[in-house]
């Protein structure tokens, strides 16, 4: 969304793709749009499941494969980014790439990688069962890296070959809209956090797998009931089961924890809270850095390390803090949230000189496609 709205235009049509359910609730762009396909949800790295309509699997896939397909031909579209997944969900994708390679040579393809996917070894052997580096090579002219080749190299990581390094591009992180400091009171205002408070904004990003995250931070309020000094914000995400935001909503209000399920601007509570504690999901991270806003991260491990290995990469350029899962308690997660607040403005520093050059890097690509067209 970030990036459709960074290069949406006058002379710009976009039609965006997308199987998630609440992909309405977002205000888009003039002259964008998106068409819905069936959401599917990742339960293993090679197992997928229907998110909201019950039927098989292999049912919502060939619904999927026939909707894309049908619209780029219909949209005939002069750039085809494709997000993450260099074939789509079991290669939905494929007949696509295929079809705008054979009936509109012109057509730009792009893939659009995240600064980290997984550890090497899983993505280097799911990219050679499927024959991705061959794929790579046919049919796409360019692949943009979401992230820092200082930071992540997935050149060297994923064992991607020297025949494909031309076409790489490390766009950088992809920024948000900042706050003004209008907005940021205005937020705390709405929530009735004065100056003097310490807010802290906790999010489990999508929901679908968070719970426990939740559920640490209020044990933390079990464990220290009278000695945790500041306001908190639980976002639980549109996907987790209602009865599970249910029994959190019940447990926070106790402690007067406020919780809702949804925020369709997210980074306007990030740069009204002091700390933001989450998962550390690729959007959640860029919208911190966006706001810089210090972080404590608790990465899922399951089933991709790719929050994980983001977490480390980015607590050893003194971006954030992270607590590896295995590892929280009430104790050693209350110290964490105290020693970041306190050295909050060496965090704030580090991150207002680190630059989110991705918006930026991606409009010179388009530029650069016009020229040569």
């Amino acid at each position: 969304m970030a990036i459709a709205r960074h290069l949406s235009g006058k002379e710009v049509n976009i039609l965006i793709l997308t199987g998630s359910p609440i992909a309405g609730r977002f205000t888009l762009p003039e002259q964008v749009d998106f068409v819905r396909i069936p959401g599917m949800i990742k339960k293993t790295n090679d197992d997928y499941q229907s998110l909201s309509i019950r039927i098989d699997p292999n049912q919502a896939l060939h619904i999927r494969k026939s909707i894309i397909s049908a619209t780029a031909k219909a949209f005939k579209p002069d750039l085809f980014i494709v997000d993450k997944e260099p074939l789509g969900l079991k290669k939905e994708v494929l007949p696509t790439l295929q079809w705008l390679r054979k009936h509109l040579p012109a057509t730009k393809t792009v893939l659009g990688l995240r600064d980290i996917l997984d550890e090497s070894s899983v993505v280097c052997n799911d990219w050679k069962s499927k024959d991705v580096y061959q794929y790579l090579e046919d049919l796409y002219d360019e692949i943009w890296v979401y992230g820092n080749k200082d930071i992540y190299n997935p050149i060297v990581e994923y064992n991607i070959p020297a025949s494909l390094e031309p076409k790489i591009c490390f766009t950088g992180y992809i920024p948000r809209r900042q706050n003004t400091k209008r907005v940021r009171k205005k937020i705390r205002s709405r929530y009735r956090i004065f100056d003097e408070d310490t807010f802290i904004l906790v999010t489990a990003g999508g929901g679908g797998d968070g719970c426990e995250l939740l559920d640490h931070y209020i044990a933390m309020h079990d464990f220290f009931p009278t000695s945790l000094p500041f306001k908190s914000l639980m976002i639980t995400g549109p996907f987790m089961p209602k009865s599970s935001r249910e029994h959190l909503k019940k447990r926070a209000k106790r402690f007067g924890i406020k919780t809702q399920p949804f925020h369709p601007r997210m980074e306007q509570l990030i740069g009204a809270a002091d700390l933001v504690i989450s998962m550390g999901g690729y959007n959640t991270i860029c919208e911190i850095l966006s706001q810089a806003t210090p972080s404590l991260i608790i990465p899922r491990e399951t089933p991709r390390k790719e929050q994980l290995i983001r977490a480390k990469k980015l607590t050893q350029q003194g971006l954030i803090d992270h607590l590896p899962w295995n590892k929280v308690s009430a104790q050693l997660l209350r110290e964490k949230i105290f020693t970041i607040l306190a050295e909050n403005n060496t965090y704030k520093k580090c991150m207002s000189n680190f630059k989110l050059s991705g918006l930026d890097t991606m409009r010179d690509r388009i530029e650069h496609f016009r020229d040569i067209s």
